[in-house]
């Protein structure tokens, strides 16, 4: 597809979408089947040096109650994903690099895979690090890792982050090509429906992630916070239903596009509609991921407003999601790593 193909695609309503959405539907079967693989999701801290104009935990954002998770609640966490037969954890935080911090990540991976006995899976979600962090911590133990690009189109991304040193978009670029080198399976996205956006800037997104050749996809509608510089644009939002519904046409036309690559149905979705990431798994998504924060933090991780799930303890995530997961006709691969089958592919 081009550009002008895939444009008219996301703009796509009533039959047409019946039509794309079902498509869509159909390759995710044929190409990675009708599993849904758990990410135990684990917001270990919210502490963060950056200050992109979007998020709620931001640097700059001084209402924000500041947590670190102790490493004994981390590995609690992932101790329950391991009994739990998750296959996989997500440790995600704010960006930081100074040596404490990814002496902390390093140490980490090495417990979880002592306590797992090297059964858990592991994403990092930790921003934008040196290739030697990235190798460092591939080796202890991490294969994944998650670095969303927010926005492909740099006069998109200057507008929703500083133009500084501390938020170039080369170094985010450069950075997704250091975890390629490092050797991971590597996963970006971007905020749909963002202010300023417009359907050729998504579109463009997609081809990114094409000539990016990744290997999953982590990406979700743009919900405002009030903290936030952004906050003051809201007036140029599409409302959140159109969001919600153009988030679903680019998890497809991405499924299309790429129809062997893992596709996170992100928790933004939930936040507009109640059977948000039912709906996700039932056009492309493949990829659920449990909030196993400790409550205590995780109203504390608030990148955007109206985020669900904040007081449901592991256990009841677990529930409620293999429940959703049941009715969106979907089974769950337990004790499964869930790795791309993109990735594999291209490494046999």
């Amino acid at each position: 597809m081009d550009k002008q193909e895939i444009t008219e695609l996301l703009k796509s309503s009533d039959r047409e979408r019946a039509d794309l959405l079902n498509r869509a539907q159909e390759i995710k079967d044929a190409a990675v089947g009708n599993k849904v693989y758990f990410r135990g999701l684990v917001e270990f801290s919210n502490i963060c040096s950056k200050d992109c104009l979007y998020c709620g935990i931001r640097k700059s954002n001084g209402k924000v109650v500041r947590y670190n998770a102790s490493d004994e609640e981390i590995l609690a966490a992932c101790r329950f994903a391991w009994e739990n037969r998750f296959g996989s954890v997500v440790l995600q935080s704010g960006e930081l690099s100074s040596p404490a911090f990814v002496k902390r990540v390093d140490d980490l991976l090495k417990g979880i895979k002592k306590l797992s006995k090297n059964e858990l899976g592991i994403t990092l979600s930790c921003g934008e690090q040196t290739l030697e962090t990235y190798q460092r911590w591939f080796e202890s133990g991490a294969h994944r890792y998650l670095l969303r690009i927010e926005a492909s189109n740099r006069d998109l991304y200057y507008k929703i982050h500083p133009n500084t040193e501390k938020h170039l978009f080369e170094k985010r670029i450069e950075a997704l090509h250091f975890l390629r080198e490092a050797g991971y399976q590597v996963g970006t996205g971007v905020m749909i429906g963002l202010p300023f956006q417009t359907y050729e800037d998504l579109a463009d997104d997609l081809l990114f992630f094409k000539k990016m050749d990744i290997d999953m996809c982590g990406m979700g509608p743009y919900i405002e916070h009030e903290e936030t510089p952004l906050y003051q644009y809201r007036h140029l939002l599409k409302s959140k239903q159109e969001r919600f519904d153009l988030a679903l046409n680019m998890i497809a036309v991405l499924r299309i596009l790429m129809p062997d690559i893992n596709i996170a149905a992100a928790t933004a979705l939930q936040a507009i509609d109640p059977a948000g990431r039912e709906k996700a798994l039932k056009v492309g998504a493949n990829v659920i991921m449990p909030n196993l924060t400790p409550c205590d933090y995780r109203k504390e991780y608030l990148l955007y407003e109206d985020k669900p799930c904040l007081d449901e303890d592991a256990e009841l995530c677990r529930n409620c999601l293999e429940a959703r997961i049941e009715l969106a006709g979907s089974e769950i691969g337990y004790n499964e790593w869930g790795d791309s089958k993109h990735f594999q592919n291209r490494k046999s």
